[in-house]
């Protein structure tokens, strides 16, 4: 009970201090740079009590759809809708920078979030992935799952300052178009770059034993959902640009901007499961992403823009009214990258 009170206050006090656009501790927070890491190796973890949750974790993570998916024998444990896996996004367990990378993640939270209004703990992003690119269910915060993952994201920060400013965090932002996005262009890219993994319907390549899939779908019924970030148009199209096809890093992409800006509009024009009561995301509605594909939004822009662009006028209006209003954070991060990953 006192540690729930302790948790409470210190998440009021960090939500009034966010929103009052305090600029917090004097102290100066330490810079690692995640594309000079090296991640620790998961054939050296111990088999004692944390070491056992850590490995679970890299099973739940690694091979989702056998431990956690809709197919699984037991159907209690069935918590992810779709058979994906965590590394579908997270690429090479969570460790490729610049592809929402979890290393460091541990000593990020808790932490304000726009989507929730409220301050999240780790438990709450990890539900959020649960609910949202695994289009299922939430983890008990007590269940051996969620222990499992937290353990596997702590195991994964070793080293790194709770704190720490994370370059090669999140996903990295591309030279965005000042149009609307070429949906037919972005067909184009897809059929000659994408199609040859994800199929050319876009329902991906399954696993040659097992569910999950060697390739994911990037639409469909075994998809993510429309409330996932990967549905939002500056966030595919990062992730595409500096992930795609697999085997690209930050480093050497071979897509340009626009074709990774097209093609990103091509997907998330497709078909999807849908999330329910996306209505209630982003409370403070100044604070939602400007290419979130859902509505209710507070700059007068049609659903059409906000999902396909051209994102500079809803940006521009949206900065002024956080200004009369004074609300800070506005329009939200692009695409998930701290605010120094610009575009590169």
């Amino acid at each position: 009970m006192k540690y729930s009170r302790l948790i409470s206050l210190a998440a009021t006090l960090c939500t009034v201090t966010l929103m009052a656009g305090h600029a917090g501790p004097a102290t100066k927070s330490v810079d690692i740079d995640l594309t000079q890491w090296t991640p620790p190796d998961i054939a050296a973890v111990t088999d004692d009590p944390f070491g056992k949750l850590v490995n679970y974790g890299y099973a739940l993570f690694t091979d989702t759809a056998n431990e956690l998916g809709p197919t699984v024998t037991d159907p209690v444990r069935r918590f992810a809708g779709n058979n994906l896996s965590c590394q579908n996004c997270h690429l090479k367990g969570g460790s490729q920078p610049y592809a929402m990378p979890l290393m460091g993640a541990w000593g990020q939270f808790p932490r304000y979030r726009a989507r929730e209004g409220a301050v999240d703990i780790l438990e709450d992003r990890i539900n959020g992935c649960m609910e949202r690119s695994m289009n299922g269910r939430a983890l008990a915060l007590a269940s051996r799952e969620m222990k499992a993952f937290s353990s596997y994201v702590r195991w994964l920060s070793l080293g790194i300052p709770d704190g720490a400013k994370l370059v090669g965090a999140g996903t990295l932002r591309i030279r965005e178009p000042a149009r609307a996005a070429d949906l037919g262009h972005g067909a184009q890219v897809f059929s000659q770059t994408c199609a040859a993994c994800h199929g050319a319907n876009g329902l991906g390549q399954r696993a040659q034993t097992g569910a999950g899939y060697r390739f994911p779908p990037l639409w469909g019924p075994d998809s993510y959902n429309n409330g996932a970030g990967m549905s939002r148009l500056l966030t595919a199209a990062a992730y595409a640009r500096h992930n795609m096809p697999i085997g690209t890093t930050y480093a050497a992409p071979l897509l340009t901007d626009e074709e990774a800006y097209d093609v990103a509009a091509y997907i998330i024009g497709q078909q999807r499961p849908e999330k329910a009561n996306l209505d209630e995301d982003f409370p403070i509605r100044l604070q939602k992403p400007i290419d979130t594909p859902y509505g209710p939004y507070a700059d007068g822009f049609s659903l059409e823009q906000h999902k396909f662009g051209p994102f500079g006028p809803i940006r521009a209006k949206v900065l002024e009214l956080a200004a009369t209003s004074q609300t800070p954070r506005a329009g939200g991060s692009d695409n998930g990258s701290g605010d120094s990953d610009r575009a590169q």
